[in-house]
């Protein structure tokens, strides 16, 4: 059976957009159009973007999701469980470089394998969107938050000495807004960690003339290269004294192209 290849069309002009890492308005030129979404990038600080017909993320991240049951979800996301266990165990390492102990919040924890791995060393929180994600981590005895990462529920965890945002930050409609509460949440000297595709590595690249990453709906905002995230970062979160831990490019086994990992640290 032949896939049908997708269709992607060049453009050019600009628009004016509101840009979540300059905090207003800006032209974002039009870079082209895959399967219908057109692909539009801040002329200002490199901020990329997917325009796409309206979007619910409550009722996009469910079980299918997860399941195998949408093209751009996870194929088994339960069932990776080794694989992704592996993984975290890893980023828990990594964490405990600039934070050993102490409270964590991760933002979409899914069905709470990393928070399994950082339960050994850290008091650990998670807000997760899904309902079936969010009840099977309350089943297996984790403080899971179902809903939003919204002020209730930032409040109904308390102050924090690490958030933890894996692959989140390019799904979030609001970033500014989210982050804002990240900044405001966390303790003096804790530390936020941050993984995101970056779409300016080569598979990245592949990706786009393939039609594979740019364009899914549930990405709304496209980061390049390091250097830039954390300068988006950093003015996202109006953390001017924060110290910019590491900013680096990791390759992630489960992921299709290569992933960025920024840790701010919070001035104490």
């Amino acid at each position: 059976m032949q896939t049908q290849q997708p269709q992607i069309a060049p453009a050019d002009g600009a628009l004016a957009r509101p840009c979540p890492a300059c905090g207003r308005t800006t032209a974002y030129a039009f870079c082209f159009r895959v399967n219908g979404c057109d692909i539009l990038q801040c002329t200002e600080c490199g901020l990329g973007r997917t325009e796409t017909p309206a979007f619910d993320p409550a009722a996009y991240y469910t079980e299918e999701y997860f399941s195998g049951r949408r093209a751009d979800g996870y194929a088994d996301y339960l069932g990776a469980e080794p694989v992704l266990r592996r993984e975290f165990a890893r980023s828990v390492d990594f964490i405990r470089r600039y934070r050993s102990a102490g409270k964590l919040l991760e933002l979409g924890c899914a069905y709470g394998f990393f928070l399994k791995e950082a339960a050994r060393y850290f008091d650990v929180a998670g807000i997760e969107l899904a309902p079936d994600a969010a009840a099977h981590a309350q089943h297996a005895g984790l403080n899971v938050l179902h809903g939003p990462a919204d002020a209730a529920n930032f409040q109904r965890i308390g102050p924090v000495d690490v958030i933890v945002l894996f692959d989140v930050l390019e799904h979030l409609p609001q970033p500014r807004e989210i982050l804002a509460l990240c900044r405001d949440h966390l303790n003096p000297g804790g530390i936020i960690v941050i993984t995101t595709g970056d779409f300016g590595s080569p598979a990245a690249r592949l990706s786009a003339a393939l039609g594979l990453a740019l364009a899914h709906v549930d990405h709304p905002w496209k980061v390049v290269p390091a250097s830039l995230i954390v300068f988006q970062l950093r003015r996202i979160l109006g953390l001017r004294g924060a110290r910019t831990t590491t900013a680096s490019r990791i390759g992630v086994p489960v992921n299709l192209f290569d992933a960025m990992r920024v840790v701010l640290r919070k001035p104490g």
